[in-house]
């Protein structure tokens, strides 16, 4: 069964709009996690635009204090602030992106090829804090030289980066995208390697997503979701893409 992790950014945006401390970050999301919500992530930002340091902190703390396993989702560019951040946090899944500080929101996968060395040696230190490190993967850019890159980096996952199957499920024309990200994914299992998924997903388009590629392991879903309970609830969204999830 594919997992849901909520990222909670938009949370913390609406939180700093005012200069205050709410909604609280960390009872939101206790209270995700108690609608159903089995991870959280985060993606903290150098300029702490919204999810800060001190709320990776105490997001840490609140989730390792819960009676029940919940999975802890950190995502960023890896700086060697955010490195010491992971080797002090240390969380159940890193997920690297390669965004400049300054990106409104993650809109490019890794050039595998390009920064192989790099990832690599990230990965080295990484994995001494973290179990899992994925990498945010964009399929249009998938090629030989790309999937070989890969298997040398081995990263414990992938995450699909899935703006181009919204935009053309929205346009009534999926059918091309998911038969990409399928190449990919069939390519990536072969290695070795886990898939997750992510970016403009939401409840209309993630059944047919998941539907082409059952072996999803996780999906990270925060924009939209925060977007759709503003209309039906926290705890009937949170249900209704668990319901989704559970068809897998």
């Amino acid at each position: 069964m594919t997992k849901l992790s909520v990222n909670v950014n938009k949370i913390a945006t609406l939180r700093n709009a005012r200069g205050q401390d709410y909604p609280n970050l960390v009872r939101v999301s206790r209270d995700l996690i108690e609608f159903g919500a089995p991870g959280i992530t985060v993606h903290p930002r150098p300029d702490e635009r919204h999810i800060t340091r001190q709320d990776v902190y105490d997001l840490k703390k609140m989730i390792s204090d819960l009676p029940s396993p919940v999975e802890f989702n950190i995502e960023g560019y890896p700086s060697d602030d955010f490195t010491q951040l992971i080797e002090d946090i240390r969380p159940d899944q890193v997920t690297l992106v390669p965004d400049p500080p300054d990106v409104l929101t993650s809109n490019a996968g890794w050039q595998l090829e390009q920064n192989k060395d790099f990832l690599k040696s990230v990965l080295q230190t990484l994995n001494q804090a973290c179990p899992r490190v994925s990498l945010f993967v964009d399929a249009h850019s998938w090629n030989e030289s790309e999937r070989q890159a890969l298997k040398d980096i081995a990263p414990q996952r992938v995450e699909i980066y899935t703006e181009s199957f919204a935009k053309a499920f929205h346009a009534g024309s999926a059918d091309r995208v998911l038969e990409t990200y399928r190449i990919l994914a069939d390519q990536v299992i072969e290695l070795g390697i886990e898939l997750n998924a992510g970016h403009d997903l939401n409840l209309q388009n993630l059944g047919a997503l998941i539907s082409a590629i059952p072996q999803i392991k996780e999906v990270s879903i925060g924009h939209a979701l925060v977007t759709e309970s503003l209309y039906q609830g926290f705890q009937t969204v949170i249900e209704g893409y668990n319901r989704i999830l559970g068809k897998a």
